[in-house]
Order: structure tokens, then C-alpha cells, then sequence
């Protein structure tokens, strides 16, 4: 597997509030792992959320003996908002903090993936961008419930608000996801300040237009700013049938 991640603040804002990692080699017992967040509650919260969450995900799969993905990713992600959630009533500075988070880890040609809010998950080739993950927002809610068209979706003035986050309540719902990739796949995770800029045509364009997993994550992040960055972008890459990792 090869990886490259890679984020940026954008225009409009001061801070950075997502965060993410990403390791094309073991981290416990997954053979590698692909995690995004995007934080919210305020500058500091926000940022703190996010990282948090991050590093306690992968702090308990390090530690874990569990062998079966979407369980060990499960029990990482509850972890993970279970201490959020403390840090939050131990700190009133803290106090209405979140993040969403999207997870993932290859294993002989199935993805397996893990999400909490609107941070997504893309498989991406010759043919197709897919989006794997739903988001869990508001909008993304009235899309399937058929209140709205997905074209206006992305436009509408209640699009950044989600319906799900860690370190909001103490039983939040994790969706999973499983699917096979193939040689030619990219994987791609990545935070609402990509997906609010470009759109799905675009970024699959972009992928597939660029020599390298660097350069693809370059444009990436430039036709974000280029449309007009007003949020944190960050995105994650991942060619799971490429050799030589770089992070």
C-alpha cells in the first residue's frame, strides 16, 4: 500500500480543526489504517476534539487483541467518544465539543470502513468515484427521505450541520462499511472542506489526471482554495496495491 495525507487551513479560517493519520504498515493488529476527523465546539475545543479522538483510536487498536476489523474499529471508536465525552465534563472550556470521524484498513482486497458524521470515504478508478460512506447530516437526511435533490443539497444553508459526532452523546451510532478494491483503486478519505468545494466529477478527475499519490493530494487541496477554502481541507490517499508507503 502506498499512502499520502495532506492538510491544509483554507482561506477563511485561523485554525485547523481536522486531523488525521495514516500508517500503510500494522498498527496493532490491522496491516494499516486510514483515519480523518474534523473537529467542532470552538477554536480550541474543536481542534482538541479531533486530535483526541484520533490518537485514542489508534492508542486502543495498538493495545487491542482483537482480530476482526470492523469489530476492533468499533470498539476503538467507542473508546474514543467515551473519553471524549469525560474530557468535556471535566472541562467546562470543553463543554459542547465534538468530531466527526472516518476510518479505514485494507486486508486482502476488502476495504473496511467506519464513519461518525460527514467526513467521507471514496473509492476511485477508471470508471467510477464511489462514495462509500453516508454522511450523517441534516441535509444528507432530507436526500433520502426525499424532502430534497441532491444537486441542492450542496448548497443548501443547513449543509454543515450533522446529526451525528463523537463526544455528543454516549451511545452514538457507528455506521460500517465493506467493499473489495482492486488494482488501479484510490482510496480517499477526506473532511467536508474537500467535498464543499469540489465535486465528485472534479475530484475524480483530479486523481485520475496526476502522475503520483502526491501530486494527486496537491490538486486536491489547490481546487479547494481555488474555490474558495471556507473550511479546513483534508485528505487522506491511499493505492492499496502500491508497494512503497510514504506518509
Amino acid at each position: 500500500m502506498k499512502t499520502f495525507s495532506m492538510t491544509h487551513v483554507g482561506q477563511r479560517r485561523e485554525t485547523n480543526q481536522d486531523y488525521m493519520f495514516t500508517s500503510d504498515t500494522a498498527v496493532g493488529n490491522l496491516s494499516n489504517l486510514l483515519l480523518v476527523a474534523d473537529g467542532m465546539g470552538g477554536y480550541a475545543a474543536g481542534e482538541y476534539a479531533s486530535r483526541f479522538t484520533v490518537e485514542k483510536i489508534v492508542e486502543h487498536i495498538r493495545g487491542s487483541k482483537e482480530r476482526e476489523p470492523v469489530t476492533l474499529m468499533k470498539e476503538a471508536v467507542l473508546y474514543a467518544n467515551r473519553l471524549l465525552l469525560a474530557e468535556a465534563e471535566a472541562d467546562p472550556g470543553k463543554t459542547g465539543m465534538g468530531t466527526t470521524i472516518v476510518a479505514a484498513t485494507c486486508e486482502e482486497g476488502k476495504l473496511y470502513a467506519a464513519n461518525v458524521g460527514d467526513s467521507r470515504l471514496y473509492v476511485v478508478n477508471q470508471e467510477n468515484i464511489i462514495q462509500i460512506t453516508r454522511d450523517h447530516s441534516l441535509v444528507e437526511e432530507m436526500v433520502r427521505m426525499g424532502e430534497l435533490d441532491k444537486r441542492d443539497a450542496k448548497i443548501h444553508p443547513d449543509k454543515n450541520i450533522i446529526t451525528r459526532a463523537i463526544g455528543v452523546l454516549a451511545d452514538v451510532t457507528v455506521d460500517f462499511f465493506e467493499t473489495t478494491v482492486a488494482a488501479g483503486d484510490t482510496i480517499l478519505l477526506c473532511s467536508d472542506g474537500l467535498t464543499n468545494m469540489v465535486d465528485d466529477e472534479q475530484i475524480k478527475r483530479i486523481i485520475l489526471g496526476q502522475r503520483d499519490i502526491v501530486e494527486k493530494a496537491e490538486r486536491l487541496i489547490l481546487a479547494a482554495n481555488e474555490n474558495g477554502g471556507s473550511d479546513n481541507i483534508t485528505v487522506v490517499l491511499a493505492e492499496p496495491f502500491e508497494d512503497e508507503g510514504t506518509e
